[in-house]
């Protein structure tokens, strides 16, 4: 399996790195003059191309990723499956589901993989929470409470959610289990007029299951914790620390309050883009559907586009 990597720049070149030593990779598409020059030299035995065209026309490879700017996506990503390359878009798959929608249709039509760039769901402590949620260790799922926090790099273009928040969307859809019923967002733009710093979403799940997020880059510390509630426990994540806690408290029946103590029940981490590389290649050699496959992508696009509405929509 070769691997077209389409796009360089500040994080497509942590693709290029792990494609490399994955020894998967077949080629680099790069238009920035600067960048194709230390591609060259860090990667001296790959072809760089400055458009995909010259790379379709001059290389031999079975799949693409792309990591351009989001507006790109859908253009380049409809070129590759049509013709006939598996394709891995980093996140956010498109800007509009419509589009996104028709991603996964061109994909399905003509049998190839089609895998979104969530990261977080290849930590192994997301992959954890979700495990045991789904053993029952803290009874039934009530909630799921996440929070991206920090004093950090502002946009003049997308707002925080579209910016920092795609990925808490795509593992709390992942650890739910369940497509958004509706969904409903709040924020304050301070820095830019209509750009939200600092956004609250609301989502509802069929079965009664609600999540809430809030991710803001106007905050005095970092912050970056998904707490899950249950009917008979609690568990935290702490991504700093790549913790999960244990907590187990409750409230009865009788409203009274239930407190057995703590304990971290996981701790550990891993290089998640080199397991996100690895499952897109393992995929497309086997068929099998990726863990952020297309259409759960359009599931999160959507729940972007209900909180840019201002307003609760129905799925």
């Amino acid at each position: 399996m070769k691997v077209a990597a389409i796009g360089a720049g500040a994080w497509g070149r942590n693709i290029v790195k792990n494609l490399f030593e994955l020894g998967a990779l077949a080629c680099i598409v790069e238009a920035n003059p600067t960048a194709i020059a230390a591609l060259k030299e860090a990667y001296p035995t790959i072809p760089v191309f400055d458009s995909p065209d010259d790379a379709y026309a001059g290389s031999e490879f079975d799949a693409v990723t792309v990591a351009t700017p989001a507006p790109l996506h859908f253009e380049i990503a409809a070129e590759a499956l049509e013709r006939g390359k598996h394709c891995f878009v980093e996140k956010p798959i498109t800007l509009d589901s419509r589009e996104a929608e028709a991603l996964c249709d061109l994909a399905e039509r003509g049998n190839k993989i089609l895998m979104v760039g969530h990261l977080l769901l290849f930590q192994p402590a997301v992959q954890f929470l979700r495990d045991q949620i789904r053993e029952g260790l803290i009874g039934d799922l009530v909630s799921i409470h996440q929070e991206r926090l920090n004093l950090g790099r502002a946009r003049a273009v997308e707002n925080v959610l579209w910016s920092l928040g795609v990925h808490d969307v795509a593992v709390a859809l992942y650890l739910v289990g369940e497509n958004p019923v509706s969904a409903v967002a709040s924020g304050v733009s301070t820095l830019t007029e209509s750009i939200d710093d600092d956004i609250y979403l609301h989502v509802t799940f069929p079965s009664g299951v609600k999540t809430h997020l809030h991710c803001s880059w106007l905050w005095p510390k970092l912050r970056r914790r998904t707490v899950v509630i249950g009917t008979e426990g609690m568990l935290v994540y702490v991504e700093n620390e790549q913790k999960v806690y244990h907590e187990k408290k409750s409230i009865d029946a009788q409203l009274q309050n239930v407190n057995a103590g703590e304990e971290v029940i996981f701790e550990g981490s891993a290089e998640p883009l080199k397991l996100e590389m690895k499952h897109f290649i393992e995929c497309c050699e086997t068929g099998s559907v990726p863990r952020s496959d297309g259409w759960s992508a359009v599931q999160v696009v959507r729940v972007l586009e209900m909180a840019s509405a201002r307003e609760e929509i129905l799925v």
